[in-house]
């Protein structure tokens, strides 16, 4: 199932393109990627660190509807402006770190501001076993997991055999 992800073979006269090759070859996946990661890479230094004393919660800002749409509204403009596609990949990207994270059990940060200006505070210290404990002990969060990895251990198979590490890094491409 992976291998048709990555495109098809090239010796073949009627070799079809699969999705994700065609997306590879309209995209920067790499933004996609930071995108996925985007809302914890914002939210979780503010929130466990910077400002701990007064947010005390790793999901604040960057996991709301409005920092989506934020990047949306940017990456309409550079689209528009420029037909530059990579802002609007970054916030495909956040988009899905939301739905990963189920953002909709926290309608409070999802919907922020429109419920209010504060956000919930949780206790930090135990947030790290925890997060431990739901991947032993929770199908739904390991299998996420899993899968996260699967695919990226797919992903860094797939440019190796290729050859095409360096063309990925350097371009976000997959050939």
């Amino acid at each position: 199932m992976l291998a048709g992800l990555a495109g098809s073979a090239k010796d073949s006269p009627r070799a079809r393109v699969s999705w994700w090759g065609s997306l590879a070859g309209y995209v920067d996946i790499r933004f996609l990627m930071f995108g996925s990661l985007l809302p914890d890479i914002v939210d979780k230094p503010i929130g466990h660190f910077i400002f701990r004393d007064t947010f005390n919660n790793g999901r604040i800002f960057a996991h709301t509807l409005l920092f989506f749409l934020l990047l949306s509204a940017a990456g309409f403009f550079l689209y528009r402006r420029r037909h530059s596609v990579w802002m609007l990949t970054l916030a495909a990207g956040t988009l899905a770190h939301l739905a990963l994270d189920a953002m909709w059990y926290i309608p409070a940060t999802l919907f922020w501001p429109l419920m209010g200006f504060e956000f919930e505070k949780i206790d930090l210290e135990s947030w790290l076993p925890g997060l431990l404990q739901a991947l032993v002990s929770d199908p739904v969060v390991f299998a996420g997991e899993m899968v996260g990895l699967a695919v990226v251990l797919w992903l860094g198979l797939v440019l190796f055999r290729r050859k095409k590490i360096g063309v990925f890094i350097r371009s976000g491409k997959m050939s």
